[in-house]
């Protein structure tokens, strides 16, 4: 997790070199870790010293399909995504944003990934590996604790999301976007945000002014 508990390296990472903004992301990231468990001064410093902050430019590949992996993210600013391949057309699956972690499923079964990981804006996080894992665990043993604990947590968000798309309308997966996470109605394209609904983007604008009409004609009754 240590992305916080694991790029191909086929394109270029821009360390985080600033030292106001270096101090931003650390801050962040210790913020974001103290609502699992405390950190000893000690324990802030190994991780500040750990060279895992990166920046990331809009349009980056971090992962294509067919690569292998060992590492991992974790988002402290900007929007990653998951995505297929299919004929040519662009399946997304996921959105990743703010203080979300992202591991590959190629980095768990270490195999060749089947799809790609890509940034919709320009990111920052850290990128961490299993063995950079294993050195920091049994150093600060609690930071074992605190990748069960995310894991656990991941595991069954991806379930609750995956059954809720399953049996879910393209309508309704967009109120529950538009209920859940409404930044990302306005921080992704509109062909990447149907493609993750399921439609075509003609499609997704159709559904839009239909949900809009249904909220005019609410106020309308209600007032």
């Amino acid at each position: 997790m240590l992305a916080i508990c694991q790029i191909a390296k086929p394109y270029p990472l821009a360390t985080v070199t600033d030292d106001r903004n270096n101090n931003t992301v650390r801050d962040t990231l210790f913020d974001f870790i103290a609502k699992y468990v405390s950190l000893t001064e000690e324990e802030k410093n190994a991780i500040g010293s750990l060279d895992v902050f990166r920046s990331v430019k809009k349009g980056t590949i971090l992962l294509q399909e067919g690569q292998t992996s060992k590492d991992s993210y974790f988002i402290l600013k900007g929007c990653l995504r998951n995505y297929y391949l299919i004929d040519g057309e662009e399946k997304t699956t996921a959105f990743y944003t703010e203080l979300e972690v992202l591991t590959p499923h190629c980095v768990i079964s270490k195999t060749p990934s089947q799809y790609y990981i890509g940034c919709v804006e320009d990111t920052l996080l850290t990128v961490s590996n299993s063995d950079m894992e294993v050195e920091v665990n049994g150093k600060f043993p609690k930071f074992e604790t605190l990748c069960r604990i995310l894991s656990e947590e991941r595991l069954a968000k991806q379930q609750i999301d995956f059954d809720e798309f399953k049996t879910s309308s393209p309508e309704q997966r967009y109120l529950n976007l538009l209920h859940k996470r409404p930044d990302l109605l306005q921080r992704v394209p509109q062909h990447q945000l149907a493609s993750y609904l399921g439609i075509k983007p003609q499609s997704l604008s159709r559904l839009r002014a239909r949900i809009l009409e249904k909220e005019r004609t609410k106020t309308h009754f209600l007032t």
